[in-house]
């Protein structure tokens, strides 16, 4: 490792919770003072409310790869079979669109809002087989769109700052590749990579970009989560004590936490015991600044009166 890399722990978060089968997706609720993330498989969100330690947790019903806060004050979630909108405080569930066709082999996985309020969200198969997710945009008061197909395990994404560069994981790939936009963001072209990830180093999985532009990501099957410039280079490791790491998000009053989010999922008995943190929330530090997460408008008449 080179000696310009600057290595920093993880902690515990000490909450009343137990481990996730597979936590993603974390996102910070800045009118709630709250931190929002997903189990995918046991279909659940938990809420930690940070000040008092205290969480709470809504079953969806069904497989949840992602969530984003929304306009309104809901959250927007991608379920196995579609989109649903869910009140944070009463746990309702209202159904906006059915994926077409449901496809029982399919899930999704990760997903987030975009600067202009659309909601990104990807899936891949139950098997991993390769070409078997997509990843779908939407949008309120539209019917939901195809942004790229044909993907293996659609996962972790991002904006730039300047709204012309989306960055986006194929899991697969070993790459976070950038895409670049139009003025309404909903035009991708010149998909090219920007990091390769070596196999020494894990997998890429979720992502969260910072207010100066650098890029987190996290490693599955890499125990770390790595920064890198806006120029691709490396720079701080953020290591933890269990394998799977799934994503990163930036959260606290001062936006300086970076919380990190872990899977049990895919550990066989024996590295369970030697990871017996896996599948728990962690937090640190690392001396950057995270940015407000983007809002799904979820305004459109439409929206809410289907399902």
């Amino acid at each position: 490792m080179s000696s310009a890399i600057r290595v920093v722990h993880a902690e515990l978060v000490d909450i009343d919770l137990g481990p996730d089968e597979i936590g993603e997706g974390p996102v910070w609720l800045t009118d709630r003072a709250e931190l929002a993330w997903v189990d995918i498989e046991r279909g659940l969100i938990h809420l930690l409310d940070v000040a008092a330690g205290r969480v709470r947790t809504i079953a969806v019903g069904e497989m949840v790869g992602a969530i984003a806060p929304t306009r309104s004050g809901s959250l927007v979630a991608a379920v196995a079979t579609g989109f649903v909108l869910v009140d944070p405080t009463s746990g309702r569930i209202h159904r906006i669109v059915d994926l077409d066709p449901i496809d029982p082999t399919i899930r999704m996985n990760d997903g987030k809002a975009d600067p202009w309020g659309r909601f990104w969200a990807g899936t891949m198969g139950l098997d991993k087989r390769p070409g078997a997710g997509n990843l779908y945009c939407l949008e309120s008061g539209q019917p939901v769109s195809l942004a790229v197909e044909g993907v293996t395990i659609s996962n972790g994404l991002d904006w730039s700052d300047d709204r012309s560069t989306m960055y986006y994981v194929d899991t697969p790939t070993r790459r976070v590749d950038r895409f670049d936009l139009d003025s309404t963001g909903t035009t991708l072209t010149n998909r090219r990579p920007f990091i390769l990830v070596p196999a020494a180093l894990g997998t890429p999985d979720g992502l969260t970009v910072d207010r100066a532009g650098q890029l987190w990501l996290a490693l599955w099957g890499g125990s770390a989560v790595r920064c890198y410039s806006s120029g691709g280079e490396p720079g701080t490791m953020i290591e933890l004590p269990t394998s799977h790491v799934t994503s990163c998000t930036f959260g606290g009053p001062d936006l300086a936490d970076l919380y990190i989010t872990t899977a049990r999922s895919e550990l066989n008995p024996v590295q369970l015991h030697r990871e017996p943190l896996a599948g728990r929330l962690f937090r640190c530090r690392p001396g950057a600044l995270g940015r407000p997460a983007n809002l799904f408008d979820d305004s459109s008449p439409e929206l809410r009166r289907a399902g």
